[in-house]
């Protein structure tokens, strides 16, 4: 039996809610003071996560989905399962830091590293990455 037989969604998004909310507290945000932390199961069951960092130079700061890519190619690579990402301002409570949709080029680089049947959770439900990001640009586009 896989992990994606093991565990229904709810239940993914439901501990992954929480370890999000978790890192969020970590980052590293003086500039904005938007916290945001993002959690992925892979299709083998690993955990991964990552904060945003944030840098003066602002566009060389670091989205959480990046730290959490940088942590699954570190752990052994994989294709991720299931994702979400959370955010607010630093102020918040851990528990009040709702789901938030990552940026365009995090969407590209989830896009990247999906399995099959990944699910985004986003403020409007879960959504495959199909729907995240239609027509993806990806390595198959790269193709000669």
């Amino acid at each position: 039996m896989t992990v994606q037989e093991e565990t229904a969604p709810e239940e993914d998004f439901t501990a992954l809610l929480a370890v999000a909310r978790e890192i969020a507290e970590r980052a590293y945000a003086p500039y904005s003071r938007f916290r945001v932390g993002a959690a992925a199961r892979t299709e083998d069951g690993r955990l991964v996560r990552g904060c945003n960092v944030e840098n003066a130079g602002y566009g060389v700061t670091l989205c959480a989905e990046c730290g959490l890519i940088s942590e699954l190619i570190a752990g052994g690579g994989g294709k991720l399962h299931r994702f979400v990402c959370v955010g607010g301002d630093e102020t918040l409570a851990r528990d009040e830091r709702d789901v938030v949709m990552p940026c365009g080029r995090c969407r590209q680089l989830l896009s990247e590293h999906a399995g099959p049947d990944l699910i985004v959770l986003t403020p409007e439900g879960p959504r495959t990455m199909d729907q995240v990001l239609p027509q993806a640009f990806g390595p198959a586009d790269l193709e000669t």
